[in-house]
């Protein structure tokens, strides 16, 4: 309850960083999508770091279904608790979204219009989420205390290098849903983004395992 819990706030509050920070930015852009994405880039990646960085300890600090299921996957996280995990990702999500409009005095409750269909927008959704799982699998065993910088930056990298701007997350990308605003989508664009999410996940984990299954071994003492 308590690791489901985490997962819970932990996307929550991603999620508000991401849809706030989205509103905030067009604002006070002026009508520039490019400062507009920029803001977002910046509140998206400190609130990755310190939010991974406070949760992980507790859940794994996934915030994210696909992250969950190759975890599980791979023997690193009980499978029993993946449908708990995604349930709680996704619930946080939407509540995020809807705490991101109340904090802007817009509706609570939004059906964004803001169109994101077309097979780049996917093949961008299969990279990033690739490279997301690449940065936490390559960090997790060697060096755990990068993974927050490690995601926050490869994100931060793939809101630029993406045509999608890098949902990279089922949970998110459903919860973007809920607000009519720069960071929406409308919700035509969920399934084929979180199929390619999917995609991208499933070929990290089987690169990366065959990766790792020839890595150079430190000799006995």
């Amino acid at each position: 309850m308590r690791s489901a819990a985490a997962e819970f706030l932990g996307t929550l509050l991603l999620v508000a960083a991401v849809v706030g920070s989205g509103i905030m930015g067009q604002y006070l852009a002026a009508g520039n999508d490019a400062i507009a994405l920029l803001a977002n880039t910046g509140a998206t990646c400190a609130a990755l770091f310190v939010l991974i960085s406070v949760f992980g300890p507790i859940s794994g600090a996934h915030f994210n279904p696909v992250v969950s299921a190759v975890l599980a996957a791979r023997g690193q996280f009980p499978l029993a608790r993946l449908p708990g995990y995604a349930a709680a990702q996704v619930a946080g999500g939407i509540l995020g979204a809807v705490l991101a409009n109340a904090m802007f005095a817009l509706p609570l409750l939004q059906v964004a219009a803001k169109e994101r269909f077309g097979p780049a927008l996917w093949l961008s959704e299969v990279v990033a989420t690739f490279v997301l799982l690449l940065a936490i699998l390559g960090t997790a065993g060697a060096n755990p205390r990068a993974t927050p910088a490690a995601v926050a930056l490869i994100i931060g990298a793939a809101y630029w290098f993406t045509a999608s701007t890098s949902f990279a997350n089922p949970a998110v990308t459903i919860a973007r849903v809920f607000s009519d605003t720069f960071a929406g989508i409308a919700p035509a664009g969920v399934p084929p983004f979180i199929a390619a999410q999917a995609a991208g996940a499933t070929f990290a984990a089987l690169l990366w395992s065959w990766l790792e299954a020839g890595a150079i071994k430190a000799p006995d003492a």
